[in-house]
């Protein structure tokens, strides 16, 4: 099983796919990979020797932020986004969608579950 950037790849899966574990490479990204780390796509993770598992470690690290350092600088972005008190940094402080979206109805990955209404009993005045 190889192990690059801290993530544990899937030894079934391809190596392009695999690669898609690591927190910041999807399949285009993947493929650049592959392809400048001279690995061809098509052979499996539990097949890859151990040069081509360097070549890939060092392409990923020479390419750049992946895993804890890619998801530290989004959470930077966020936090500044909320300190400077923009419109994005208000709906990320508030949990509602960024991007746009209507919340009238839909939103709810970002809402949350629906909370059920409760209906109140009207008081009934005594003669």
């Amino acid at each position: 099983m190889a192990r690059i950037a801290g993530v544990d790849l899937p030894a079934n899966k391809r190596v392009e796919i695999g690669l898609t574990y690591i927190y910041g490479i999807g399949r285009s990204r993947a493929k650049e990979i592959l392809a400048k780390a001279d690995v061809s796509e098509g052979i499996k993770v539990k097949d890859l020797s151990e040069d081509e598992v360097l070549r890939l470690q060092r392409v990923i690290q020479d390419e750049g932020r992946v895993e804890g350092d890619l998801r530290k600088e989004v959470a930077m972005n966020i936090k500044r986004l909320i300190e400077i008190g923009c419109y994005r940094g208000i709906r990320h402080r508030r949990g509602l969608p960024v991007r746009g979206q209507r919340t009238h109805t839909n939103a709810r990955t970002r809402k949350g579950p629906r909370r059920a209404a409760v209906a109140s009993k009207k008081k009934v005045g005594k003669k």
